[in-house]
């Protein structure tokens, strides 16, 4: 019974098995966030929003439970804390080819090179919590720099 607990906590984390690919994890765990967006959106935003919410609770508990797993907390492999912060990066924004577009590429931009404050949340808060709190502060980045993008331009697309 324990095997099959721990294979559904790696399957979960890992995104269903990306997190195992050799290159770019991470990335692919981030392609894995657009159908459960593309479905959320629809839904309205104050759904999307709980969605998101408990979704990232959710992820630093599946964290959590995954680390020891992979004998490693911020295991490479576990790849659903960028499900989370590619929903928090898409909060408030249309649902258009280009803001997704925009939206994976900063927030990838961001989540592999930590500037900041993403760097530092990622060194200072440990565990389940600490291997989703650096990609929900770069969603959150990601967030306010395509807000700017939204309100200023058309570079995103429609508007809400």
């Amino acid at each position: 019974m324990n095997s099959i607990k721990n294979g559904a906590i790696k399957f979960i984390a890992t995104g269903f098995g990306l997190g195992y690919l050799p290159k770019a994890p991470g990335t692919f765990g981030t392609l894995l966030a657009l159908p459960f967006f593309w479905f959320l959106h629809e839904k309205g935003i104050y759904t999307y929003m709980l969605v998101t919410f408990f979704f990232t609770a959710f992820a630093c508990i599946v964290a959590e439970l995954a680390g020891p797993l992979f004998e490693k907390f911020d295991s490479p492999h576990i790849v659903i804390d960028e499900i989370a912060g590619f929903l928090i990066t898409m909060t408030w924004l249309p649902r258009t080819w280009q803001a997704i577009l925009v939206g994976f590429i900063l927030f990838r931009i961001l989540d592999a090179t930590k500037p900041g404050p993403i760097g530092y949340v990622e060194k200072k808060i440990k565990g389940g919590l600490g291997v989703v709190a650096d990609d929900v502060v770069a969603g959150i980045f990601a967030n306010m720099a395509l807000q700017v993008i939204y309100s200023y331009t058309n570079l995103l697309g429609a508007r809400l």
